[in-house]
């Protein structure tokens, strides 16, 4: 079992997130709390502009009649006005439930009927015409805030009263802290640590979502750990682009709170490079396909001009890597190749970490398995990747490495004041504060997921390794078995093809109870379009491109070389390529971009069954 000792701030930690947050803003004022875009410039706000902004929100929901742990959804990309209104919620004592804008009007329906949300806040049109399609399945849902006002002759008249804008309910506010004046503060100081904070629906990979029951204590207790590990300070400056619907982007906005840095918010996902540029943040959360689409892009932008800039960008990464791997393991750097990499660094590797801003200290990667020759690369461009571990039922962190002690292919150690060990089958099992209060109206779920004794049960196959770091090797259900008896881990295979591959996006790998492994892939649309501009299929659409004779072979020499890594069992025999991506649309990728391998078995069953015919 690993156990963090360090546990002198429990005692110290706000008993809820609003009073974690009033603390704040006392303490820092004039310092700036968010940036966010308006038009083509950037817009700051002070914690106590931002204070003053979610004061007028909270007591609007009061006025509105909300009651302790009453839950108000967001239905919204990420943006300054979900943090307001999510902060909001918190202040008013109510709880928020969150649901990703990708989700379809059925399931936004069924996650805002399940919690039973009094308000929702509605980012735009697109999100208020779910809600008026599932009214009636919606009877406790008495006001919808706008972020966006609704667009179009009529509108307001088919809204009626039923929807208002964010000004409104402000204004709303105003009044009732005229009439109530200290009611938040009164509020604020009546939350229990173990009162319901948030409901997160995981997006799950069959069946419906369940709602993850998250405490006011579990936030907290999150970014106080991260802020007693000391890995950031109040100087920083975070990029958030992450999806606040998802724990990830959540956490962070507990660390801010305990930390008081800065963030620049904006959930365009095309606009996360662009903006790295202007913010030049020196820290950013984000999932791992970004990182293998970035790494992706460099390879192959490299590839594309060819001649001496790549023989030099191939020999620059083969030094640093064996640099970082020197360093890694405390062995002395020869002069020779100090000297060879100092001039790297200025050719090669200052221009790497000028595309991410410039200034990053670290990136933080979470939500999925990070493949480690992905991360050793960065690390040799000088950007390193603190790969942390965690899942929605414990608040989305349990673990991280550290900046100077970052072991590469780990998840790092606890955060203090909690726990993990290995239990039956190689499971992790997680204990402490972040742990989840149970699933939302599903009793024999939560018995099956959480032990009598406090353990999550987290369904990941691990080991802790001798410094005390925790393992991931994959999702215990995700393991399978050949017909030769011979387990397979697909996880651990895909990642690896992900490293090799600039060109992929997915790579399935199938073959429980068959004599071989097989794999469907998927091609990142835009790193292949590259690829066809430069070898004349320019213009041609993305399944042609992928039928034809020279993308097989392109894709047959990077299956080959994937094979030269691994078992004899594990190696892929037969594969193909599919004519499109997968997509949160499409069903087969979860809203937090997690594969629903069930489903894409399932929809090319054919397809596999004929790689044995």
């Amino acid at each position: 079992m690993a156990l963090n000792h360090d546990t002198s701030f429990l005692d110290r930690m706000q008993p809820n997130v609003a009073v974690q947050f009033r603390d704040r803003v006392q303490r820092s004022p004039e310092r700036e709390a968010y940036r966010f875009p308006r038009g083509e410039a950037w817009e700051s706000v002070t914690w106590k502009q931002l204070g003053e902004r979610v004061e007028q929100l909270a007591a609007g929901l009061l006025a509105l009649g909300l009651e302790p742990e009453q839950r108000v959804g967001i239905v919204s990309n990420t943006r300054y006005e979900w943090i307001l209104a999510d902060l909001a919620v918190m202040c008013a004592a109510g709880a928020t439930t969150t649901v990703y804008p990708t989700t379809n009007a059925e399931d936004t329906a069924y996650i805002l009927g399940d919690s039973e949300c009094r308000i929702v806040f509605a980012e735009d049109e697109i999100q208020l015409a779910k809600l008026r399609a599932h009214k009636a399945e919606l009877p406790h849902l008495a006001k919808v805030v706008t972020f966006d006002p609704p667009t179009g002759s009529g509108q307001a008249a088919a809204n009626g009263d039923w929807v208002i804008g964010l000004d409104d309910l402000a204004a709303l506010g105003r009044d009732h802290l005229a009439a109530h004046p200290g009611i938040l503060e009164e509020k604020a100081h009546s939350i229990g640590p173990d009162q319901l904070a948030t409901l997160i629906y995981t997006s799950g990979t069959t069946g419906r979502p369940k709602g993850v029951r998250l405490r006011h204590r579990s936030w907290v207790y999150e970014g106080e750990a991260i802020k007693a590990q000391d890995i950031l300070s109040e100087d920083d400056l975070e990029f958030r682009w992450l999806p606040m619907s998802h724990s990830f982007g959540k956490v962070l906005l507990s660390v801010q709170l305990a930390i008081g840095f800065p963030t620049a918010i904006d959930g365009r996902v095309d606009k996360i490079v662009d903006n790295l540029g202007v913010v030049k943040p020196t820290f950013m959360g984000a999932a791992p396909r970004i990182f293998e689409k970035a790494h992706g892009r460099i390879v192959t932008m490299t590839a594309a001009e060819g001649g001496a800039k790549e023989k030099i960008f191939k020999k620059a990464f083969a030094v640093g890597l064996e640099v970082d791997r020197l360093k890694r393991e405390g062995k002395p750097v020869p002069l020779p190749l100090k000297v060879q990499h100092a001039l790297f660094d200025k050719l090669v590797f200052s221009k790497v970490r000028e595309r991410f801003g410039g200034r990053v200290r670290f990136f933080i990667s979470g939500s999925a398995a990070l493949n480690p020759d992905i991360a050793a690369w960065f690390n040799a461009a000088g950007i390193t990747i603190l790969e942390g571990y965690g899942m929605t039922e414990n608040a989305a962190g349990a673990t991280v490495n550290h900046p100077e002690q970052n072991r590469i292919g780990t998840v790092g150690p606890p955060f203090p004041g909690s726990e993990v060990k290995i239990g039956d089958n190689d499971e992790v099992l997680l204990r402490g504060p972040h742990v989840m209060d149970g699933y939302h109206n599903l009793p024999e779920e939560t018995s099956k997921t959480l032990t009598e004794d406090g353990w999550l049960h987290t369904g990941d196959k691990g080991s802790i390794d001798e410094a005390g770091h925790l393992v991931i090797t994959g999702r215990i259900k995700e393991l399978f078995k050949t017909s030769g008896g011979k387990y397979i881990a697909p996880p651990a295979i895909e990642s690896k093809f992900k490293a090799i591959c600039p060109y992929v996006s997915q790579f399935m790998v199938f073959g429980n109870e068959r004599n071989f492994c097989v794999a469907l892939v998927t091609l990142d649309p835009d790193a292949i379009a590259g690829w066809a501009a430069e070898n004349g299929m320019e213009g041609k659409s993305y399944a042609d491109i992928v039928a034809s004779p020279e993308v097989k072979d392109l894709i047959d020499g990077y299956v080959d070389e994937l094979n030269g890594h691994l078992n004899r069992w594990e190696t892929i025999k037969k594969w193909e390529i599919l004519d499109h991506d997968l997509s949160v649309d499409s069903g087969e990728l979860t809203p937090s971009m997690k594969v629903k391998r069930n489903v894409v078995e399932s929809n090319y069953r054919d397809l596999i069954d004929s790689f044995y015919a």
